[in-house]
């Protein structure tokens, strides 16, 4: 850190020449995979360019959020957030649903990204800019865009000029640890027909969370790093030939997670034998140390090539991921030590949840597109991808066995193991085959100077084989059951765009989205009580989730940087996909929900008013809604999923502003100076459905220890509260440098962004938590 506060100090001031910040950016964006602008795509979409991301100070999708309507990001740690798009959530998915698919595409230019709740979360640097295509995009982008589709499209290698780019920040975190980055781009031509672009960077989260661990306290236990690079070679061998290879390297390290804790087995103030305690903000209780990696590499090749009436294009990408979730599982497993009965010091017994994801991904998609003169314009491709995606959890808990054969009988923890190793309660191997194919395409056309008509269409086949086995005493002791799911289907998209004047366009839309269906892991029977056991055993697979979305929407640019999007829009949902908390089971499990909608309204509005003064506004309003019930075996509605009850983790209401002033000066050799406010507001929500009943944050935990009898109540709302982040940035800015002082939730708000629940409860509550107030200083430099 001492290295980067001293390259940023001494490079503070540079020579350069005037900055022009009153040009307005040309933006081309890809959202239809042919380049437009973005008035001319027939749908709602948000675009951040690259001097968006920087004046922002985004370096993640849940920072740039901040400033795009309709778009929500459920944090759950680094690498763990889940996006939403037009209210369009399933609830919360936890690490360990590895059957459950994305409600939202992510693609890094041509190459998905999509992992259900493990989506890489790459680093913004030297980004063109990040597409935010609403609405389903099931036509050109597939499965898992249901709700919508982003799309993180890179700079390219530039064949004409050697060009390059340093960024330096430090940061220092109210009552937590410093944090910084160093980032790099260097762009080399080799030669008139070929060029190579390098980027480079190291990231220092800063921790804030402090962890309590048996009367001692230890500070910024949530501490981590991002590091990574992309190296991408164009060659263009003729003027109609470009090939693309790339490949990409990050990863993620971090010693803990943003989760600040209400109520623990070991730390709560109901206990008397141990000592009791009042955990506060931004604190946890752990018997041992947590960790989060994730290790992604991607390689792809993209072709380009030119012939005299269309453009052929083929993307292959090869992805491989190693994710570890290693969790203080001590609460979790001692709880169950309770409920069978072993003495105090097995209870206390320190217990590592270590959960792994394997992932291997193939994906090659051909498309040729129309090259003539617009009036009418068709493009056409085949998808497939091959995914095996091995998924395991152990469970070493030190000298387990022996109490458990104490307790229970000689040889029971060796007779439930099932060929696992001693001393883990709970192992389980779950690898999963993918196989996907489709067949898209979409067809434009004028009907009139005015009016385009845009009719498109992609069939899909699909089909997943999931092998499952555990062992141990917590678990069902399965062995090799194979299951299998399999659709295919048909999803149509109509679009139209009718031209009210020259700057004013009015567009509609149809189109379905779709999201492929699955298995429910077993529960941990084990763990059930009798009444968990019956209103959840009967769960084990789910089908597919379809979407129609109807939407109309208004788009006008005017020169005078009067920049104008509305649109309103309703979408009917079948066989919602909605995951629920299976009480004691410590499982989750996904169903369907026969009906729900999503209805709402946005807006997007920025404006130069004045020389140098810009304004941006966006917002949505959101009506997202259960419209059927399902019912419990044993009776009553199952988790809160009743006709008119609000569907998880979305908020009914959000709305952001930015105002930026950009004036010239004599300093720094003739620099600007700019002065930046952002204000973002979000409204309330519910992490899952159930948190909604009547009496949902009473949590009594049965169990009886350390001097508590187990009746004691914890009291918790669980409506999210609505909160309101402030950021400011000003600084000096010339054509190649810039340097910027910055301060992030400048009112240090501590927001609840999800809730957390161990065994349904009854061992561990706690919320996730964003980062308190950061104060930091950015210098770039390009050359």
């Amino acid at each position: 850190m001492k290295k980067i506060a001293l390259l940023i100090l001494t490079a503070i001031i540079a020579p350069g020449v005037h900055a022009d910040e009153d040009i307005i950016e040309e933006v081309v964006v890809t959202a239809t995979k042919r380049a437009a602008s973005p008035q001319q795509i027939p749908f709602s979409l948000n675009v951040q360019t690259e001097r968006d991301i920087q004046r922002a100070g985004a370096s993640n999708i849940e920072e740039l959020s901040r400033n795009i309507a309709g778009l929500t990001v459920q944090n759950l740690g680094p690498g763990q957030s889940q996006v939403a798009i037009r209210g369009v959530s399933a609830g919360q998915i936890v690490r360990d649903q590895p059957g459950v698919k994305e409600q939202v595409g992510v693609y890094l230019d041509e190459s998905v990204i999509s992992l259900s709740l493990f989506t890489p979360d790459f680093d913004l640097y030297d980004l063109n800019r990040v597409e935010t295509l609403r609405g389903p995009q099931g036509t050109l982008f597939g499965s898992g865009s249901v709700g919508g589709t982003i799309r993180y499209i890179t700079n390219q290698p530039n064949l004409d000029e050697t060009e390059g780019s340093v960024e330096l920040d430090l940061n220092t975190v109210t009552d937590g640890d410093l944090g910084g980055s160093a980032k790099g781009m260097i762009n080399l031509p080799l030669g008139d027909a070929a060029a190579l672009r390098l980027v480079g960077y190291t990231n220092q989260y800063a921790g804030f969370i402090d962890a309590i661990t048996d009367g001692r306290k230890r500070s910024d236990v949530n501490e981590g790093t991002n590091n990574g690079f992309r190296a991408a070679l164009r060659f263009e061998p003729t003027d109609t030939i470009a090939i693309t290879p790339r490949v990409i390297y990050q990863e993620i390290e971090t010693d803990g997670f943003n989760r600040q804790e209400v109520f623990n087995l070991y730390a709560n103030p109901f206990t008397t034998t141990r000592p009791a305690i009042q955990l506060d903000e931004r604190e946890q209780f752990l018997r041992l140390s947590e960790a989060f990696e994730d290790e992604t590499l991607l390689a792809d090749l993209t072709f380009e090539a030119s012939f005299e009436h269309f453009d052929l294009t083929s993307v292959t990408s090869y992805t491989e991921r190693d994710i570890l979730v290693s969790r203080d599982a001590s609460a979790l497993t001692g709880s169950v030590s309770v409920d069978l009965g072993f003495p105090e010091s097995a209870v206390l017994i320190p217990s590592n949840l270590r959960d792994t994801t394997d992932v291997e991904q193939i994906t090659q998609e051909i498309r040729i597109s129309s090259t003539g003169d617009g009036s009418f314009d068709w493009l056409f491709g085949v998808f497939w991808s091959d995914t095996e995606r091995e998924y395991a959890q152990r469970l070493p808990t030190p000298g387990y066995d022996a109490v458990t054969d104490s307790v229970l009988g000689a040889g029971t923890a060796a007779g439930v193991a099932n060929g696992y190793g001693a001393d883990s309660p709970f192992n389980s191997d779950l690898p999963y085959d993918i196989e996907q194919l489709a067949v898209f395409g979409e067809v434009s056309f004028d009907l009139s100077e005015a009016l385009r008509l845009t009719v498109g269409g992609r069939w899909y086949d699909f089909e997943e084989e999931r092998t499952i086995t555990t062992g141990g005493l917590f678990a069902a002791g399965d062995s090799g059951v194979v299951d299998k799911t399999d659709s295919d289907g048909f999803n149509p998209r109509v679009l139209a765009s009718y031209d009210i004047s020259e700057n004013v366009t009015l567009n509609a839309q149809a189109a379905q989205g779709f999201r492929l269906g699955g298995v429910n892991d077993p529960l941990n029977t084990a763990l059930c009580t009798p009444g968990d056991l019956s209103t959840f055993g009967s769960f084990q697979s789910y089908d597919d989730e379809t979407m129609w979305n109807y939407e109309v929407g208004i788009k006008a640019e005017f020169d005078n940087g009067v920049s104008l999007q509305v649109a309103a829009f309703h979408a009917d949902i079948e066989d919602l996909q909605v995951t629920l908390d299976a009480g004691s089971c410590s499982s989750r499990i996904s169903f369907n929900v026969e009906d729900a909608h999503s209805t709402g309204f946005e807006f997007e509005l920025t404006a130069r008013p004045a020389e140098g003064l810009e304004l941006g506004i966006a917002g949505s309003i959101v009506e997202s809604e259960f419209d059927s019930t399902v019912e419990a075996d044993a009776g009553g509605v199952l988790g809160g999923v009743e006709d008119g009850n609000r569907l998880a983790s979305v908020p009914e209401f959000q709305m952001s502003g930015n105002a930026t002033y950009t004036v010239p000066t004599e300093m720094f050799s003739g620099a600007d100076f700019f002065v930046q406010a952002t204000v973002q507001h979000v409204g309330d929500r519910i992490t899952q459905p159930s948190d909604q009943v009547a009496g949902a944050g009473v949590f009594v935990s049965g169990l009886p220890f350390a001097g508590a009898t187990g009746t004691e109540e914890t009291r918790l709302d669980l409506e999210l509260d609505p909160y309101t982040l402030v950021n400011l940035n000003a600084g000096f800015a010339k054509e190649n440098w810039e340097a910027v002082l910055y301060v992030n939730n400048v009112t240090d708000e501590n927001a609840d962004l999800s809730f957390d629940r161990e065994r349904g409860g009854r061992a561990r509550l706690g919320f996730r938590t964003n980062m308190p107030r950061t104060v930091g200083l950015t210098y770039r430099r390009f050359f």
